[in-house]
């Protein structure tokens, strides 16, 4: 294996290590729809994009510090947050990988899936969270 390629594997280890922080984080205050999406080929700036909502302007700033958390817990530096002072959408900046936090409203206005890709990167999530009973109680009625 050439020192390139090498180079090259431990850079994606740590794109992947930046996105699962990243998902850990909104997964932990509750996000909504969370789509990861891979963007080396669209832009030099960052390798993904993370969309994600929260219901309110309280959720969406909670959803960001956590991220921020999360991220810093990994061993990355410290991340960028804009957009905070209203919490209907919310920038996190990464480096090598963004994440978008936004209201539905807003999300379903802009549609940054259709400008960053039609296919989210699939997550290879780690163990399964337990489902409460009432969601399986649902789930089970809808059938």
């Amino acid at each position: 294996m050439t020192t390139s390629t090498k180079s090259e594997t431990a850079a994606k280890k740590d794109v992947t290590k930046l996105q699962r922080a990243i998902v850990d984080g909104l997964e932990d205050v509750k996000a909504q729809d969370i789509q990861v999406f891979n963007t080396e080929h669209l832009s030099p700036l960052f390798e993904r994009v993370i969309v994600a909502s929260g219901t309110s302007n309280r959720q969406t700033k909670a959803l960001a510090a956590s991220v921020r958390d999360a991220v810093r817990e990994a061993g990355f530096v410290k991340p960028r947050i804009e957009g905070e002072e209203n919490g209907e959408w919310i920038i996190v900046d990464c480096g090598a990988a963004v994440a978008h936090i936004m209201q539905p409203a807003i999300r379903q206005y802009y549609r940054l899936e259709e400008l960053w890709g039609d296919t989210p990167v699939r997550l290879k999530l780690g163990a399964a969270k337990p489902v409460s009973s009432a969601a399986t109680e649902l789930a089970e009625k809808k059938s």
